[in-house]
């Protein structure tokens, strides 16, 4: 990073240094170039660090649906092995077998809407804070320009 405060043997040799506004044009394009530079590289980091944390939210919750899809499927064979012994068995052996079956389903309906919520945190899929701060950014380069 280059130091954009210029000293007195910066100037050109006059014998004084510049006063605020005597600066020649190509130092003030070659200050602005290096400033705008330095925004758009620090809104490309903020841009990968924020997606970089809505990836990982995608990831989590795809983990947690595929969890979820995992009990389903568990729930749906307590299921079948509820109503098989439903009718091979006596009352309380199926009894016990639908307790199971309604405590595999109660497991999957949260492990969904755990996976539900980071989905939900994770979208829109784009860098909104970013995207946010350029509009900024640009606007206030458009009211300086105008001045």
């Amino acid at each position: 990073m280059t130091d954009t405060h210029r000293t007195a043997s910066a100037a050109p040799r006059t014998g004084h240094a510049p006063a605020a506004g005597e600066e020649p044009v190509g130092e003030l394009v070659q200050r602005a170039t290096e400033q705008l530079t330095d925004l758009v590289r620090g809104e490309m980091r903020l841009a990968q660090a924020e997606m970089t944390e809505k990836g990982k939210r995608f990831g989590k919750g795809g983990g947690l649906f595929g969890g979820a899809g995992v009990l389903g499927f568990v729930t749906l064979q307590a299921l079948v092995a509820t109503v098989i012994a439903a009718l091979a068995v006596p009352l309380p052996v199926w009894a016990a077998a639908l307790i199971v079956t309604g405590v595999l389903a109660v497991a999957t309906g949260l492990t969904a809407l755990a996976g539900r919520k980071q989905v939900h945190g994770a979208t829109p899929p784009a860098p909104q804070q970013t995207i946010d701060n350029v509009k900024a950014d640009v606007a206030e380069i458009k009211e300086s320009a105008q001045r």
